[in-house]
């Protein structure tokens, strides 16, 4: 063998190693990590809305029934203020406590209409997966929920923002992960005790959405349809908007 054929060869087989290499080291820093939900939550796209600094700034914060209801609460303030969404779902309470501030940011909020509950009493397994056993443990028991509750108002209460509670929203039986839908009025009845305690308006979508859930919401499911959405929509902004002439006629904006 050549002393030429040899040093191709050798030459060959370093380019290749090379190669291997780079594509080796590529593969591993752009492996897609799934299944993590802490990725997921840390990874949420932002709530892309061009915010008027001539118009007073409304924060909601929201699991996905807010989620579902946002989009016509801005086609209705639009021109009255900025509404904003937290980026993603707001989950429950524990969720909260882990991620408020970054939701609150550094924006100066006039009213912030939130609400944690549904998530907090789904029941989960014992690594934290969604269950459809209701003899596995609530996310986030009454109890739980109360104290974390109380914590996430106190934060709230701290940006001078006017606040609006919304009660959860009511479900049927059987949906999934497993809601007892007897739970819904307790957890409400909790948090409307903080709510009365710190002189916090509460939007009762509960009590809004009961009589008609079987024409406002998807069969079997905590979600609603478009005009059940529309229905939340409509007292929600209602509710903005009269917070918002209270705000003025105070010392904000």
């Amino acid at each position: 063998m050549s002393d030429l054929y040899k040093r191709r060869s050798f030459m060959a087989a370093l380019v290749a190693v090379v190669m291997l290499g780079a594509l080796t080291g590529f593969a591993q820093q752009y492996i897609p990590e799934t299944g993590s939900p802490e990725l997921t939550k840390k990874h949420r796209k932002k709530d892309q809305v061009k915010m008027d600094p001539n118009l007073p700034n409304v924060l909601i914060i929201g699991d996905s029934i807010s989620i579902g209801y946002t989009e016509m609460v801005r086609a209705q303030l639009k021109g009255k203020a900025n509404v904003i969404h937290n980026p993603g779902n707001a989950a429950g309470t524990t969720l909260g406590l882990a991620t408020l501030q970054e939701w609150l940011g550094d924006t100066k909020w006039d009213v912030i209409h939130f609400n944690w509950g549904l998530h907090d009493l789904k029941h989960v397994t014992e690594t934290g997966e969604n269950s459809n056993n209701p003899n596995d443990p609530q996310q986030a028991d009454l109890a739980t929920y109360t104290a974390n509750l109380k914590v996430l108002v106190k934060q709230l209460k701290a940006t001078n923002a006017k606040l609006i509670f919304a009660t959860t929203t009511p479900y049927p039986k059987g949906v999934k992960p497993c809601r007892l839908p007897e739970d819904a009025p307790k957890y409400n009845a909790a948090a409307l005790k903080i709510m009365q305690t710190n002189n916090i308006e509460v939007n009762d979508l509960y009590s809004l959405a009961l009589p008609k859930l079987k024409t406002l919401q998807r069969r079997r499911n905590v979600h609603f349809k478009p005009e059940g959405s529309k229905v939340l929509a409509d007292q929600v902004a209602a509710m903005i908007q009269s917070a918002l002439c209270i705000k003025r006629r105070g010392t904000g904006r």
